[in-house]
């Protein structure tokens, strides 16, 4: 996989030729948020809330579980994209190495998932990570960030990340390979500038959403962002 690193000045210059998808004569290609596969670190354990901080911080830097498969339409989809785009963290470039079978990637640090910091409960009490992420996901997005990306400051970035697929898209299809619960904001940002969700393969690990540049489209943003959660 050839990798383009994003920085803080936008995308590269060199960006690749579309392909032989006729993208021109239909305005945009489409738009594709597909979340990573499955990390190698298990969430079969119960943990207090600093111990789930500890857990996050080593998700954060960690890849994938061995012996995955990328679906094949997954891959298929990258063979037609004009630009394929993942986040800095080690599950999504994995799952770009996974599927892109030798494409250029654009590394996007913009696209890396809104933080997750537990609140400050009793030691003695413990939940699975997959429970401690939906109450850690309730209680940022009620304001308690504990001085991590607020849910301001992450709308903002899913809504420059929607801003940034939206100009690559004039080019052809786009595919994102990231995160379940910020390709859900960057999802929503995009219905709200009049792109509506085609088709969709829910929020597990691998799945899909594809969208496709219309007007005049309602958002349910409440029922997509609690959909994330539960999946996460």
């Amino acid at each position: 996989m050839s990798v383009h690193l994003i920085s803080d000045q936008g995308p590269p210059e060199t960006v690749p030729a579309a392909p032989t998808i006729t993208a021109a004569a239909r305005g945009y290609g489409a738009i594709v948020l597909a979340r990573h596969g499955e990390p190698n670190l298990s969430r079969k354990i119960a943990l207090n809330a600093l111990g789930y901080a500890d857990w996050w911080a080593t998700y954060e830097e960690t890849g994938l579980k061995p012996g995955q498969d990328a679906p094949g339409a997954l891959r298929l989809y990258a063979e037609g994209a004009a630009v394929i785009l993942c986040s800095t963290r080690p599950r999504s470039i994995e799952t770009a190495e996974a599927v892109a079978a030798g494409r250029i990637v654009q590394v996007d640090a913009g696209l890396i998932e809104a933080p997750l910091p537990p609140p400050n409960w009793p030691t003695w009490f413990k939940l699975s990570p997959r429970f401690w992420g939906l109450v850690a996901r309730v209680y940022w997005w009620f304001g308690q960030n504990k001085g991590q990306e607020s849910r301001t400051q992450a709308q903002c970035r899913a809504d420059a990340a929607a801003d940034r697929l939206i100009a690559l898209a004039a080019n052809g299809d786009v595919l994102v390979l990231a995160h379940g619960y910020f390709n859900t904001m960057i999802g929503l940002s995009l219905q709200r500038d009049g792109w509506k969700l085609k088709s969709s393969q829910g929020y597990r690990y691998w799945a899909m959403r594809r969208f496709e540049r219309r007007r005049g489209m309602i958002v349910t943003a409440a029922g997509e962002l609690a959909a994330a959660v539960l999946e996460n």
